[in-house]
């Protein structure tokens, strides 16, 4: 299985490569995942249509998968993609591989993270391990910015649904000592992209599938607060471009609106978009509706706030 994984992915390279470069997957942990537990049958696997893979589930192999922009096209910005899928599989294809492509157009770099999900069965911390993988792809994307032609300040994260928890957990938790860090690179991202985000854990207005996969059944009151990140917000959080439908029956719309307002009472400069339709899960969502001017109002935010 693994053989014909790597199959796909080298032909879905080849087809992209003449339009978007020459993406490459590296690990995120070469030298050892923190807090891993070995567990010989717990098996990460993918679902494949039309040779790419649409999903991922039970993470063990945490990667970047790294498109970036024609050279003279460049910008010198990068983003880092979660994908969601509510804590329990990754939405790789339209939350991961059409974003990459869509900032690549847009002279953007594309840097998909294939995060762990949490499990008691791999982790020993579960509510850690996405953070855990998220802090070091930032600073892994530091760390090579001369290499990959980026500017390190303007380094953001996009995240969709769960995804978009982790993304605005990395925004507001991105100084947790959570590894050991071998040198001094930030993994605060300079900018958050939040599409359709689960933001607390509040389980009035959270989605309750993300809920129990990130801190389990019955968790404390401090776990709670912990990953409510409308709480965590302060004056250093990074700028935040939001965007929702009004009937999201999934996500409650209230989470992007109380992690707006968390901004504001810190004069964060950031950016709200309520639709009135759309529901959830639309990805870039071209032609359908209202919520598909979402892509380009984003790219207009990045380039009026000098981040794009």
């Amino acid at each position: 299985m693994k053989g014909k994984i790597f199959f796909i992915n080298i032909l879905l390279f080849i087809c992209l490569s003449p339009v978007y470069g020459q993406p490459a997957e590296i690990k995120l942990w070469p030298s050892g995942i923190p807090g891993a537990i070995s567990n010989n049958t717990y098996t990460e696997f993918s679902s494949i249509e039309n040779v790419i893979i649409t999903r991922w589930s039970k993470v063990t192999n945490p990667t970047l998968t790294v498109f970036l922009p024609a050279r003279e096209k460049a910008t010198g910005a990068a983003v880092l993609i979660c994908p969601g899928g509510g804590y329990s599989m990754l939405a790789f294809s339209h939350e991961g591989f059409d974003i990459a492509k869509w900032l690549n157009e847009n002279g953007i770099a594309g840097i998909i993270l294939k995060y762990r999900l949490p499990s008691d069965l791999i982790m020993k911390d579960k509510s850690t391990g996405p953070l855990q993988d998220a802090q070091e792809a930032i600073r892994t994307i530091r760390r090579r910015a001369k290499e990959w032609n980026i500017d390190p300040k303007k380094i953001g994260v996009i995240g969709f649904s769960a995804g978009g928890h982790l993304a605005s957990t990395l925004s507001t938790h991105y100084d947790d000592k959570i590894y050991d860090v071998k040198d001094g690179v930030s993994a605060r991202p300079d900018f958050s992209l939040l599409i359709y985000p689960v933001i607390t854990m509040d389980e009035t207005f959270t989605h309750a599938g993300s809920r129990r996969n990130l801190i389990g059944e019955n968790p404390s009151d401090e776990l709670i607060k912990r990953f409510s990140n409308e709480l965590m917000i302060n004056e250093n959080t990074p700028p935040a471009f939001l965007v929702h439908s009004a009937d999201d029956k999934v996500v409650p719309v209230r989470n992007s609106q109380v992690y707006f307002s968390g901004l504001l009472k810190y004069n964060i400069p950031s950016e709200l978009h309520i639709f009135q339709k759309g529901g959830h899960g639309y990805g870039l969502s071209p032609g359908q509706g209202t919520q598909a001017a979402w892509p380009g109002l984003c790219l207009e935010w990045l380039k009026a706030s000098g981040l794009d």
